[in-house]
């Protein structure tokens, strides 16, 4: 680099404008730099969930958690294997070496867990195999609240806000807790099923062949076709007491003989308040690889619109901005950039006591950090 030198020493134009180019450009790249909390990682765990709805702990674990620890065990390059058993679900958690490919290894866990399945109880829900990533934690909270009840609430936050909020750029899932959805109760009577000599079996067979809409296939009318289709689903909840359970001598027994209908909600899994009062939350995560900061932003610019558009009564507001702490620790190392500048400086000034060398280290400094954004394309600093 000695001749670099030489020719900056013999051209100061051509050393000033070539210093001055690459700093205009590292500043319009320094602009353009990603900021985000942590930097791009791929971890090398696959996370397994069953679900087998109303088994005891002791029944997940013996049925299903040990049988998928044999059969995934076998992998080659797996440094811990854990799992977690509670009511209703199995969880086996697989950590690979930092060598191992975690497409290939989360393959592989698929190809195992295909050949135990015959294995598991026949009422399982089909295994989800997951790789931990942790771009899917929340970036943005919202609370919504309003003078009706949680049914409506929820109804308006999954029908409405959810789909507007997927819709933006970088937005991957909006995942609505606290809320309790529409559901029909049918409530059976136990004494009138002894009565009627009908069983619970007979109510879940009526309800799922006579609530169905089949596909009728194709029917030709010369250059036409006509797609046909046999329409058998429940149009309203007092329809569902007219469904026939079984047919006596005397007269059909119906739903309505042995249960009660009810229009009612969900079971409550999640709760989410605000000061005591309920709330339905909903938690925005971005789409993988994107910019954090970006994404809040753009949210952000949405949410003025909706809230103008919020029915009377609701209100929305946000409770967590993953942004915030971003936001204020990029500010922090750039306010340490500035003032470690400027003690350089006055380092220089007190012991050489000399302007000229002083000024021209205050302005190598931020140069040269301008010059590397250039240069590298990344700021290990804009990693918070």
């Amino acid at each position: 680099m000695q001749w670099l030198a030489e020719l900056c020493v013999k051209r100061p134009v051509f050393a000033t404008v070539l210093i001055l180019s690459l700093s205009v450009v590292g500043i319009f790249a320094f602009m353009k730099l990603g900021v985000d909390r942590y930097p791009k990682i791929d971890l090398p765990t696959v996370l397994i969930t069953t679900v087998q709805p109303g088994a005891a702990p002791e029944q997940i674990e013996t049925e299903i958690t040990d049988k998928i620890e044999e059969a995934v065990n076998t992998i080659s390059g797996i440094d811990e294997l854990r799992s977690s058993s509670s009511e209703g679900v199995s969880q086996v958690i697989i950590s690979f070496l930092l060598d191992k490919d975690i497409d290939v290894g989360a393959q592989e866990v698929r190809d195992k867990i295909n050949s135990v399945l015959p294995q598991l109880p026949k009422t399982i829900q089909q295994p989800r195999v997951d790789r931990m990533d942790p771009d899917a934690s929340p970036v943005l909270s919202l609370a919504l609240t309003a003078d009706k009840s949680v049914r409506d609430i929820t109804e308006y936050a999954d029908k409405v806000l959810r789909r507007q909020l997927e819709s933006l750029n970088g937005v991957g899932q909006v995942v609505v807790n606290g809320g309790r959805e529409r559901q029909i109760n049918i409530r059976l009577d136990a004494d009138r099923l002894r009565a009627y000599n009908v069983t619970v079996t007979d109510v879940s067979r009526a309800l799922n062949t006579q609530n169905a809409e089949i596909p009728g296939g194709r029917m030709d009318q010369g250059g036409s076709s006509i797609t046909l289709r046999t329409r058998g689903r429940v149009q309203s909840v007092e329809e569902f007491g007219d469904i026939v359970v079984k047919a006596n001598q005397t007269h059909p027994v119906k739903i309505s003989d042995v249960a009660q209908v009810e229009d009612g909600m969900a079971d409550l899994d999640t709760v989410a308040n605000i000061n005591g009062t309920s709330t339905v939350l909903l938690n925005i995560r971005r789409q993988s690889g994107t910019n954090t900061v970006e994404v809040v932003n753009g949210i952000k610019d949405q949410l003025k619109e909706t809230v103008k558009a919020l029915p009377p009564g609701y209100k929305l507001r946000i409770v967590r901005d993953g942004a915030e702490f971003i936001e204020a620790s990029i500010h922090n190392v750039e306010e340490h950039l500035i003032v470690g500048s400027l003690l350089a400086a006055f380092v220089v000034m007190l012991f050489l006591t000399n302007l000229r060398s002083t000024i021209i280290s205050a302005i190598a400094i931020p140069t040269s950090i301008v010059r590397h954004s250039a240069s590298s394309g990344t700021w290990a600093s804009r990693s918070t």
